[in-house]
This record gives C-alpha cells, sequence and structure tokens, in this order.
C-alpha cells in the first residue's frame, strides 16, 4: 500500500539525493537533458526520427546514439552567439571523422590535444590554419608535425615545448603560431579532476609566479615563432561565470604587463571553455547568448579597467556542443531487488555495458539520468540504480534514478548527455568490446564509429 504522504515517507523507504523528485509521470522525458529531436511516441524513445528500438534491432546495445541535428544546432548556436570570437570546437570531448566534418562546415574551428586527435582532424579535411593543438607533454615529433602541417595555432605549456619548437622552426625554417597556456590561480567550483586553472596541476605556466611573463619574453625572442597571445582554461562543467571573470582580468593584467614592459600588443587571447550542461535536474546550464553577453561585459570592462585595446577573444567549447547531443542505449540484463538496513530496498538494474563506455561515475562521481526507452509503464515510479556488467563495485552508469518498478529484462533502457568523454574514455575493461556511435537524422541511421569486433580485440594481442 503507498503511504499517504508519499513513497520516500513508507516504513523501510529508500531516500534518493535531496535534488531527485518522484516523476508525476515516469515516462515522461525531462526535456532539458536530451537531444532536440528526442521524444516518445507510443512508449518508444525516438531520436533524429529513428525510434531507437529499431535501432537496436539492427545494432545491438549498448549503443551512442548521435543526434546530428542537435550536434549542428548547437555548434551554430556558438558561433553566432560569439559572432567576432574564434569558437574552436573541443575534439577531446568527442571527435571522429564525421564530426570533424560537422565542425567545419558549421563554421567552427577544431582544438585537438594528440596525435591521434591530429589525424582525425587532418583526414576530415579540416584546415590545419583552423586547427589548434594542445596538450602539456608534446613530443618533438609531434611539434615536428604540426608545424610542417602549418597548424593555426600551438598552445605552448611549458618552456621545454618552447625550446623544442626553437629547434624546430631553425632546422625547418618553418614558422610556429603560438599561444602561451598560463595558470591564473582560479579555483574552478568544479571536480578537483577537472579544474585545471589553480597554481598546483600540471596544465600551463603561472602568472603569478612570473613564470608565464618570462615565457613570453622568450618566445618574442624566438625568429621563427610568431607569438599570438595568452591562453586560460579553469576547468569542465562549471556554471559559475565568476571564475571566468577572475581569469579574464588575471589573464589580462598580463597581457597589459607584456605591452609595457616588452613593447608588444599581443592580438589575441583565449578563455578556454569547460561550460557545463545539464546531466540532471540540479544542473542549469547558461545558453550560448548568455555565455556570449556576459564573457564580453567581463572582457571589455577589464579592457577598458587597463587601458588596452581588446584582443581577438577565442573560446573552445566541446562537452557543450556535444554532451547532450548523444544518448546511450543499454538492454537490461538483471534486475535485483537488495534488502538494505531498515528494511529499505535498493534496486539493482544491471544493463550490457557500464563503465567501459561511461567511466565517469566513477572517476568524477558524475551523476546522470536515464528512461525506460522502449515501452510505456503503468507500474509506479520505484528509486533504481543502473550499473554496469564489470567486475567492479564501483561500476555504476546511474546512481540514482526512477524507472517504472516493473522494469525487466530485455527491456531498453537510454542514459542522456553522454556525448562528452563517454566515447572518448571508452575502454577495453575486462575485455569489453567498444560501442559504436550511430549517427540519427530525418528518420536515418548511419554508423559514424563502427562497433568494435573480438577481431578487433585480438589484432594487438601478439602472444
Amino acid at each position: 500500500m503507498t503511504h499517504e504522504a508519499g513513497w520516500a515517507h513508507a516504513p523501510g523507504a529508500l531516500r534518493g539525493p535531496s535534488w531527485l523528485r518522484t516523476p508525476g509521470d515516469v515516462n515522461a522525458l525531462v526535456p532539458q537533458l536530451w537531444s532536440r529531436t528526442a521524444h516518445k511516441q507510443d512508449g518508444d524513445l525516438v531520436v533524429g526520427g529513428v525510434p531507437l528500438a529499431d535501432l537496436v534491432a539492427e545494432h545491438n546495445t549498448p549503443a551512442y546514439v548521435l543526434d546530428e541535428e542537435d550536434f549542428r544546432a548547437r555548434a551554430r548556436a556558438f558561433r553566432d552567439a560569439f559572432a567576432g570570437w574564434d569558437v574552436y570546437y573541443a575534439g577531446k570531448a568527442f571527435l571522429c571523422t564525421a564530426v570533424a566534418r560537422w565542425v567545419a562546415e558549421e563554421g567552427l574551428h577544431l582544438d585537438v590535444c594528440s596525435a591521434g586527435e591530429l589525424t582525425v582532424a587532418l583526414r576530415a579535411g579540416v584546415d590545419p590554419c583552423r586547427i589548434g593543438y594542445h596538450g602539456n607533454n608534446k613530443s618533438v615529433a609531434e611539434l615536428r608535425r604540426a608545424v610542417a602541417a602549418g597548424i593555426g595555432r600551438i598552445i605552448v605549456d611549458s618552456v621545454v615545448e618552447i625550446e623544442r619548437l626553437e629547434m624546430i622552426t631553425a632546422d625547418t625554417g618553418l614558422a610556429a603560431r603560438v599561444m602561451l597556456r598560463v595558470t591564473a590561480g582560479v579555483e574552478a567550483h568544479t571536480h578537483e579532476y577537472i579544474a585545471t586553472a589553480h597554481e598546483d596541476q600540471k596544465f600551463g605556466l603561472s602568472i603569478t609566479s612570473g613564470d608565464a611573463f618570462e615565457a613570453v619574453r622568450r618566445l618574442q625572442a624566438c625568429e621563427g615563432i610568431e607569438m599570438l597571445g595568452l591562453h586560460s582554461h579553469i576547468g569542465s562543467q562549471i556554471f559559475d561565470a565568476s571564475g571566468f571573470e577572475v581569469a579574464a582580468r588575471r589573464v589580462l593584467a598580463l597581457h597589459a604587463r607584456v605591452a609595457d614592459e616588452l613593447g608588444v600588443v599581443l592580438p589575441e587571447m583565449d578563455l578556454g571553455g569547460g561550460f557545463g550542461i545539464a546531466y540532471t535536474t540540479q544542473d542549469d546550464p547558461s545558453e550560448p547568448a548568455e555565455l556570449a553577453a556576459e564573457m564580453s561585459r567581463i572582457v571589455e570592462h577589464e579592457c577598458r579597467a587597463l587601458g588596452v585595446e581588446q584582443p581577438r577573444l577565442s573560446i573552445e567549447p566541446g562537452r557543450a556542443i556535444v554532451g547532450p547531443s548523444v544518448c546511450t542505449v543499454y538492454t537490461v540484463g538483471t534486475v535485483k531487488p537488495v534488502t538494505l538496513d531498515a528494511g529499505a530496498i535498493r534496486t539493482y538494474v544491471s544493463v550490457d555495458g557500464g563503465m567501459s563506455d561511461n567511466v565517469r561515475t566513477a572517476l568524477y562521481d558524475a551523476d546522470y539520468s536515464c528512461t525506460l526507452a522502449n515501452r510505456d509503464s503503468d507500474a509506479p515510479a520505484t528509486l533504481a540504480r543502473v550499473v554496469g556488467k564489470h567486475c567492479e563495485a564501483g561500476d555504476i552508469v546511474v546512481r540514482d534514478e526512477f524507472l517504472p518498478a516493473d522494469v525487466a529484462p530485455g527491456d531498453l533502457v537510454a542514459v542522456p548527455g553522454t556525448g562528452a568523454y563517454c566515447r572518448s574514455m571508452a575502454s577495453n575493461y575486462n575485455h569489453a568490446l567498444r560501442p559504436p556511435v550511430i549517427a540519427v537524422r530525418d528518420g536515418v541511421a548511419r554508423v559514424v564509429v563502427r562497433r568494435e569486433t573480438e577481431d578487433d580485440l585480438l589484432a594487438t594481442d601478439v602472444g
């Protein structure tokens, strides 16, 4: 019998997090968590005009489902909101040949941070002049390739990298266009593993210690290096604009010092990315137009205060474009009610993927949502924990979510917001095969990254 005050007040009830509310309709989607074309139709989750049940019948599970229309719309929204800025899509969030082409077609630049990502970008035909190359430990071979390819900007991360570029440009006679990554001493309000502008971490050179200024001095003295400007990135999944305000103030102060003491007006400045998305109802991200207005206001104010001309600005959204454009669909394998203290019951819903296709819950304690994707249910909502199939107690996909109480083996469960860092960080843990990425648009599904096979798994095993 249902307790008159609701399920959470019944004897032995298991309470979820304070932000999670019992849904009025357990079958309904929360629109802000899903891509633009996602909707329910007779119980089936439809994305890009393709019912996921039909997609699964052809391609199996688990699978990443990429809403092409949504991705392109978000890319255009950043491009248009930040008109006059350069918008670099951060490929580390998710990159494949098709996505690199979409980025170029929508008028964005592309940021890469490894030789592999650069290979994909060049294979996709992205203009090298529109590519930025990040990384805190670029090898001599990687830098040689970037210089030879005519990469638009290399984001220098250390004095050692400056020495390598000096050698390469002297040897080849080619020029290198660079920005210097600096740490602004900002404590971003995010997980410590993805906060990247405080002093005690591996990226960039410190403004506070003076290392950044000395690096600029050295770069300006290098004949083969064209110094474009300063680069700052304060972290990821950030909603509070105050962090960007402090970072902009400190980076622009260094920009002004370079002009005053070295007589050099740097033409560009990059404020990085890290814009958050809604993974659950507790998240309230800003729209690109809001971000553009606020960040423009911050820069204009600081430039006026310092008496400097505003440099050409750039940003690097990744998650904010691709994150909401993807959902992951799984098949339920087992459902297990577990009795806890005081008679409370937690329902464990095990699916055919897990931390090999989404490690963020285990790595960052990230929260996700989910929905039953293949049918409507008249059963009451029950608090469930969706878990993977790997040999780890921390193999959790969705820590707390309401699902119909009759969820059963064979059902499909879809998790929204999995476009950023899920496929990019996927692994072969327990020798799992990485899922495919299937783009959907106008009722058509096409594979853009195929599912791994056992032959792929064994290809590098030479024993």
